[in-house]
């Protein structure tokens, strides 16, 4: 069986430190193959916030990360950084690709950068981004679990939240389920969920929409805790299918496991 511990939202700069220790513990006794951060890593994209995040997921006892920037990771305030170098301070931390790609025996996970630094919280996706994902996703074995990470979600579950959902969402959606996606990773509002993205998308196969809450940051949402997904997969499973595991931190020092449902894939 393979793992993926997704995260998202860290907003390093406001995290708060026992939920980073148990962030740690936690992935310790899961034992992923793979860490997905789904952007927003900083808080207000500084150096030092960098710092912070990079010290966390070095002492991360995961095997494989995949790391993608988030609308936060852009500076805000320092124009001439937003002007000239958008991405400096992430990829002076995490390298020059901001749309890595993770690939196993049981697993291809395929990152999309979804921010543009001219806007502040707008993601969006380009038909250019669509196709070349959709690439990726055809060359995956039949056997393989194939994801796509994005930051901003390409489904809500509130009305507010509208307005945060990817720009391009319906044409990326058809592509990339066409192209043989499972799953629809990302983040950005700060509330988990699990959801199929069938009907709203009418699309012909099931894929599904997996986001992840703030992982670490005193930034909750409502009653909605700090939050990571455990996405559980075994190629030899009949009928297809994932397990996504949602654990929250419960106030005194640990993750807890919330909730856990099986996906049915095709």
């Amino acid at each position: 069986m393979s793992a993926i511990l997704q995260i998202s939202d860290t907003h390093f700069g406001t995290h708060t430190s026992p939920v980073v220790e148990a962030l740690l513990q936690l992935a310790g006794e899961l034992c992923p193959d793979l860490l997905v951060l789904s952007g927003d890593v900083t808080q207000r994209a500084r150096a030092s916030q960098f710092r912070a995040a990079l010290d966390f997921l070095k002492r991360m006892p995961v095997p494989h990360q995949l790391v993608l920037p988030g609308n936060h990771d852009i500076p805000l305030y320092n124009l001439l950084g937003r002007l000239f170098s958008p991405y400096g301070n992430f990829q002076r931390s995490f390298g020059s690709d901001l749309e890595p790609v993770f690939e196993s025996q049981d697993l291809l996970v395929v990152g999309v950068n979804t921010t543009r630094p001219t806007r502040h919280t707008v993601g969006e996706v380009s038909p250019q981004q669509i196709e070349a994902v959709a690439r990726r996703l055809k060359g995956a074995s039949v056997e393989q679990l194939r994801v796509v990470v994005a930051h901003q979600p390409v489904r809500a579950t509130r009305d507010s939240d509208v307005k945060n959902l990817l720009r391009n969402r319906q044409a990326a959606v058809h592509a990339w389920a066409r192209a043989g996606a499972d799953l629809i990773l990302g983040g950005h509002v700060h509330l988990p969920h699990v959801r199929p993205l069938k009907e709203v998308h009418e699309i012909s196969r099931p894929v599904w929409s997996v986001l992840a809450g703030t992982a670490v940051s005193h930034r909750v949402r409502g009653d909605v805790p700090n939050s990571v997904n455990l996405i559980r997969y075994r190629k030899e499973d009949e009928p297809r299918s994932c397990l996504v595991e949602r654990w929250d931190y419960d106030g005194h020092g640990a993750f807890v496991l919330f909730e856990r449902q099986v996906l049915l894939l095709q």
